[in-house]
């Protein structure tokens, strides 16, 4: 499996799927010198949207990573029924979260995001503050480093 960022996104943008860059690759666009092996997004998962994400990745492969079977999501589950979703595709893992701890659902986030241009083209990402309590909610080790560093980040830029 290829990691392809950069193809995720613009494949997500491409569907006109509203959404908002969150988790690690949202700390590396704020500025972390941390590395990400997913991209991370937020979305709201109704009906609609769970069929738009299926289009859009029906020929990337893509597999519920949670699953000891590695079931389809062109299969399962039914669109009503989704909160998350773990995906691996054949151009990376996606997550995609219907609200974040800590911070709260896809239209807060939305509300309060940043717009970063990526590879030429602009993305709303998770505000900075935003990130910090989501990272500190987590409480793993590992999320609770990247909080550190990006409150650092954050008071460097005077945002804190």
């Amino acid at each position: 499996m290829i990691q392809d960022f950069n193809r995720l996104l613009h494949r997500l943008a491409d569907s006109d799927l509203e959404f908002v860059i969150i988790g690690g690759f949202a700390a590396v666009t704020h500025g972390s010198a941390l590395m990400t092996r997913d991209l991370d997004i937020c979305v709201l998962l109704n009906d609609e949207n769970v069929e738009r994400l299926r289009k859009l990745l029906a020929d990337w492969n893509p597999k519920h990573r949670m699953t000891p079977e590695k079931l389809s999501f062109l299969e399962f589950p039914a669109s009503d029924s989704v909160q998350n979703l773990y995906l691996e595709t054949d151009y990376g893992v996606i997550d995609i979260l219907s609200s974040v701890l800590g911070v709260g659902d896809f239209d807060r986030l939305k509300a309060r995001a940043e717009i970063f241009e990526i590879r030429g083209r602009e993305y709303p990402v998770i505000s900075l503050a935003d990130l910090i309590a989501a990272k500190e909610a987590c409480g793993r080790e590992k999320d609770l480093l990247a909080a550190k560093e990006l409150r650092a980040i954050a008071e460097k830029r005077g945002v804190i």
